[in-house]
């Protein structure tokens, strides 16, 4: 049973808060539903008896948040090469309502879009992952959403960076565009 004010996780939806629970008549079922306020002023309607049945749960606390944030700065975890089965272990995983898988999506959808791009359902996988991620993350950690939604693209950019640059273009920026000339070997340009 949560109450108003609790902060808690509608799997698929995200993180907000219990504004209030109401009694409401709907096709002449009469019964209790949680108000659940969303980020964007988007209010949810949960039934209170079906609430742990759907898989809502507390928000995570502050050192799960920090946990969360390491999953992001890890390596990404092995997925299917095939898109359609890929996208079922990801859509399973973000059904779950466990935010370490969604997190978890969220780094390797975000390591595949570098490396290759995403097909338009995977980027909208990607994108509703990162909401329900930020979400969470703001009310655990009492952050804004751009601190947070920084914080998330910053870890990520890094964790790519630290485990993938082997793989990008060995070439150096700097030799792209501050051209030498080889021949005089002291590094002078010829201009």
């Amino acid at each position: 049973m949560f109450n108003i004010g609790d902060k808690i996780v509608y799997p698929m939806h995200g993180a907000g808060t219990i504004a209030a629970i109401e009694e409401k008549d709907i096709l002449g079922v009469k019964q209790s539903y949680y108000i659940l306020q969303m980020p964007g002023e988007v209010k949810v309607m949960i039934p209170t008896a079906k609430a742990e049945e759907v898989g809502v749960r507390n928000i995570i606390d502050k050192q799960s948040a920090e946990k969360v944030i390491g999953i992001l700065e890890q390596d990404e975890t092995a997925m299917d090469k095939n898109w359609n089965k890929r996208y079922r272990d990801n859509m399973e995983k973000m059904k779950s309502g466990d935010i370490y898988e969604v997190a978890d999506v969220v780094r390797n959808l975000s390591f595949k879009q570098k490396e290759k791009g995403l097909s338009t359902g995977e980027k909208k996988m990607l994108n509703n992952a990162k909401q329900i991620l930020v979400s969470e993350l703001v009310l655990a950690e009492h952050a804004t959403q751009e601190e947070v939604e920084e914080m998330v693209e910053n870890k990520i950019n890094t964790s790519f960076m630290t485990f993938r640059a082997e793989d990008i273009n060995k070439e150096s920026i700097v030799n792209k565009f501050i051209p030498f000339n080889s021949e005089d070997g002291n590094g002078t340009t010829d201009a």
